[in-house]
């Protein structure tokens, strides 16, 4: 098998300005909303990367024509899906499977959603449970996939969500489109409502009041015309490097700053991060603008809460961040870092513990006293994209040069990351490995 590591000296400063990918879960559900709109949907500043490229190769399968005209730019040609010939392969994408569960209960065919090993191990009964409660004939392998829909009747419900979740409110509100009467979820806090925004976008009945969603069937979507804009998520990782590099000044340009996406900026910034937000317009009904980070001393802060749910892919790099950061950082309420793509805090933790690092484990946490200095070893990124560019980041404050294995999963998020760190004057290039 052939693999890429990435190879990260420290003891370079980062500099400039420069962009990061289009956001991740906004290009996974512009490809699949598209596809249900009746008419053409133009997507540029698309994501393409492992995650989203499979969710477009599911609606691709379920009979929808794409015209790309370049990597990140698409026309779709929305409609009526058809029976696909197989299962459907997911890969690794999380979202993809749990949002698409929600559209094909609503289809009048079998499918059967599958996926990596790494994606069967992950937990659907969250979207089983509340699909089957609506009448969806929708059953996995003990809970997981592959997940095997049969058509049925569905009828709206209201859904008491027991955590907050995106993908479980999505595939739900999703659902709704094709149930009779009103589905209607209520949060227990604040999740992302890229889902919600996209929807009105495209003329569905969807409206929120204070933690309650509800959405009626009303007949079809419109097509949209939309610019991605880029990934909050992606952008933490050269912003934490900023941060934590001695004399580094960075800033991105065209960043999406969702209020429900931001709670990584606002932990920073308690933790005395020198951020400068500045928003300059909309985009796809988003609000966008520039973050510029420059070098600062941090120091620790207690995390749980509401703000959890705000910033759950981000826990990795703040890892990276307590460890350069005066005094105690905790985490709580964080439980959910541990059925991601791997078990977050585990894994994080068992690998930074290798360039030095000492991180008290939790149930639903980490403890974190800092500053710690580290030492450089070779890692393991555990075919998790978010550790894999954590430990990246790590590495440009660890004495010596770093090797981080299985890196290639950084392109499931981020494709270019390391020449985009690179770009910033960071010492990290790619190694191909046979």
């Amino acid at each position: 098998m052939v693999n890429d590591c990435f190879k990260v000296k420290s003891g370079s400063a980062l500099s400039g300005t420069t962009t990061v990918p289009g956001d991740k879960s906004i290009s996974h559900r512009a490809v699949m909303f598209g596809a249900m709109g009746k008419g053409t949907t133009q997507v540029r500043g698309w994501l393409a990367a492992g995650d989203t490229e499979a969710s477009l190769a599911t609606i691709q399968a379920l009979g929808i024509q794409v015209d790309r005209h370049s990597q990140h730019e698409l026309t779709i040609h929305g409609g009526k899906f058809q029976p696909p010939t197989g299962a459907l392969n997911l890969v690794n994408a999380g979202t993809g499977i749990r949002l698409i569960a929600g559209i094909m209960c609503g289809q009048p065919f079998e499918s059967v959603l599958d996926g990596s090993e790494q994606l069967r191990r992950r937990p659907m009964k969250r979207v089983i449970t509340p699909l089957q409660m609506m009448g969806a004939n929708i059953n996995g392998t003990n809970d997981r996939a592959p997940l095997t829909i049969k058509p049925a009747q569905m009828q709206g419900i209201k859904y008491n969500m027991p955590v907050a979740s995106a993908q479980v409110k999505s595939a739900v509100l999703l659902a709704g489109l094709f149930a009779k009467g009103a589905t209607a979820v209520v949060q227990p806090g604040p999740a992302r409502d890229h889902t919600e925004r996209m929807l009105s976008a495209m003329g569905a009945d969807i409206a929120a009041d204070g933690d309650t969603v509800v959405v009626r069937p009303n007949g079809e979507l419109r097509p949209m015309d939309l610019t991605v804009p880029s990934d909050i998520s992606s952008a933490a990782f050269p912003l934490v490097a900023a941060l934590i590099v001695p004399d580094s000044d960075i800033t991105l340009t065209g960043i999406n700053l969702n209020p429900t996406r931001t709670g990584l900026l606002d932990v920073l910034k308690a933790m005395g991060a020198d951020l400068t937000v500045t928003e300059t317009g909309l985009e796809a009904g988003e609000p966008v603008g520039t973050i510029r980070a420059r070098h600062s001393v941090l120091k620790g802060t207690q995390v749980g809460g509401k703000v959890v749910v705000e910033m759950i892919d981000e826990f990795p790099i703040l890892m990276v961040a307590a460890l350069a950061a005066e005094g105690e950082t905790v985490v709580r309420d964080a439980q959910e870092l541990r059925v991601k793509e791997t078990d977050r805090i585990a894994v994080m933790a068992g690998e930074l513990a290798k360039l030095g690092a000492q991180i008290t484990e939790t149930p639903d946490g980490f403890i974190i006293k800092g500053p710690q200095k580290l030492k450089a070893a070779t890692v393991y990124g555990h075919d998790d994209h978010r550790v894999s560019m954590s430990l990246s980041v790590a590495a440009l404050i660890a004495e010596g040069e770093t090797t981080v294995m299985d890196a290639r999963c950084a392109g499931d998020s981020f494709p270019g990351f390391a020449e985009t760190l690179a770009g910033l004057g960071a010492h990290i290039g790619v190694e191909v490995l046979a």
